[in-house]
């Protein structure tokens, strides 16, 4: 008897977003990193140390990951976790001082198909919007 063995591969996409906050990236790196400060702007109690390898929890848990790579005030690099996927979900936050505040350029990679499109609100609805009305 011969055994077939199937292979499902999900479609992965990219979610690459640019936002402008009125703050320093100081501040901007502060809002990313500091619990204190993710609580304030997120009204929920945060689980981060920026502390590059620490694991980290937000929204009550519904975003939990790893911090990679923490270069303060210039860059956040972050795995979200996903279940089992092949590979992993990388964030990368890159912060640029102008213009009286900060650029801000996002890339969110390896995304399951069925979460690109809440996912890319996320970040636009409530990461970003709430972080730029916090600095308001």
């Amino acid at each position: 008897m011969s055994r077939v063995h199937l292979k499902i591969l999900l479609s992965m996409k990219t979610i690459t977003q640019s936002h402008f906050v009125s703050a320093t990236p100081e501040e901007v790196y502060l809002a990313l990193t500091n619990p204190l400060t993710i609580e304030l702007w997120s009204g929920y109690p945060a689980d981060m140390q920026p502390v590059e390898g620490s694991e980290f929890a937000l929204f009550e848990g519904d975003i939990s990951g790893m911090n990679i790579a923490l270069i303060p005030n210039r860059k956040v690099v972050q795995e979200w976790y996903f279940g089992d996927g092949p590979e992993k979900s990388i964030v990368t936050i890159s912060l640029r001082p102008g213009d009286g505040g900060t650029h801000v350029d996002l890339e969110h990679t390896n995304i399951p198909d069925t979460e690109v499109e809440n996912m890319a609100e996320g970040w636009k609805s409530y990461y970003w919007g709430a972080i730029k009305k916090y600095f308001r």
